[in-house]
Parts: structure tokens; C-alpha cells; sequence
């Protein structure tokens, strides 16, 4: 099963309209991935979901988690780095089974022009620690604002090239 995550608990994200892309295109591509989104955490997860604690609001997200072999991670930047809610995310699934010999994509986005290349950086670190195997292809998508056609389509030309084949390779990885 494999599954984009959406790393941001920003409503009406530049981030989730990325990942509905991927998740139209992969589909398009023969790939029926599932797209969870950080803004389906339990509000309250710091104090219910940490620390070896489970909550029932939780669980569903667990599950998906589980049963994820391949994960597609779409990391908007958040001054210079990944969201911290992505973090706390991580921190609350079950370790080390959640993500242990699994695989991830990391595509990184910002309004800026550098589309997150920190945070990357940064997030590839924590999922190597959690020995998640990182593909070695990673997009960088700066100035997504204007990445979006009317139908939120991708229609930059290298943008478009660089997606299409991280793609590809994620279905092969």
C-alpha cells in the first residue's frame, strides 16, 4: 500500500493541493495511493497520542500507518525547515514498527525559490534515523503559487518533467 502524506495541518494548503495532484496522477499512472492529511490529527494529539499513549482518534491513522509500505511525503517549508506538526506525527506512531524497512519520496515545496531543500535535508535525517529508506530523487518545488494552472495542474514544464519521473520512479522503488 503505499500513501501521501500531506505534512502540513494547514487548511486549504498549497500542500494538499500538491498531493491531490500526485494522488491524481499516480492513479493515472496504475497506482491507487491513499492521501492522509496532517489536518486529520486529533487536535489534542501532544497530550493523547505521546509517550507510549493511544487514543481512539488515533487508531484510524495508525492503521493506514500499518499497513503503508511506501510512503510519498509532500513537506511544504516552515521557517526553514518541515512543519513541526510532521514531527509530532512521526513521534506519535508506533515505534519503531511504523516506519522501520519501510519507503519514502520526499517532495519538498515553498512560496520562496528554494522549495524546502532545508527541510528536506532535515526530514531525511529523521527518516533515516527511523530506517525509513529514503529514494534518492527529491523534488524541490519553489514558487508554487505559481506552479497551478486553473484546474490545479501542474504546468510548468520542468516542473511537470521532474514530477513526472519522481513518479515513475516511486511506483519502481
Amino acid at each position: 500500500m503505499a500513501t501521501i502524506i500531506s505534512a502540513t495541518n494547514r487548511p486549504h494548503s498549497s500542500t494538499f493541493k500538491l498531493a491531490q495532484y500526485y494522488q491524481k496522477r499516480l492513479s493515472e499512472k496504475g497506482l491507487d495511493a491513499g492521501l492522509l492529511s496532517l489536518t486529520q490529527l486529533p487536535p489534542n494529539i501532544i497530550e493523547t497520542d505521546l509517550y507510549n499513549k493511544r487514543s481512539e482518534a488515533f487508531m484510524p491513522i495508525q492503521d493506514i500507518v500499518n499497513k503503508t509500505d511506501k510512503f510519498l511525503f509532500i513537506i511544504p517549508e516552515y521557517n526553514g525547515s518541515f512543519p513541526g506538526v510532521l514531527k509530532v506525527f512521526m513521534d506519535a506512531c508506533s515505534f519503531p514498527d511504523s516506519f522501520y524497512n519501510k519507503k519514502a519520496a520526499l517532495t519538498g515545496l515553498s512560496s520562496g525559490k528554494y522549495g524546502n531543500i532545508r527541510g528536506i535535508d532535515h526530514f531525511t535525517g529523521v527518516c533515516h534515523y527511523m530506517n525509513l529508506h529514503v529514494m534518492p530523487l527529491k523534488i524541490h518545488i519553489g514558487n508554487v503559487n505559481k506552479e497551478f494552472d486553473a484546474e490545479n495542474n501542474l504546468f510548468q514544464k520542468d516542473t511537470v518533467k521532474y514530477t513526472e519521473e519522481q513518479m515513475d520512479k516511486f511506483i519502481a522503488f
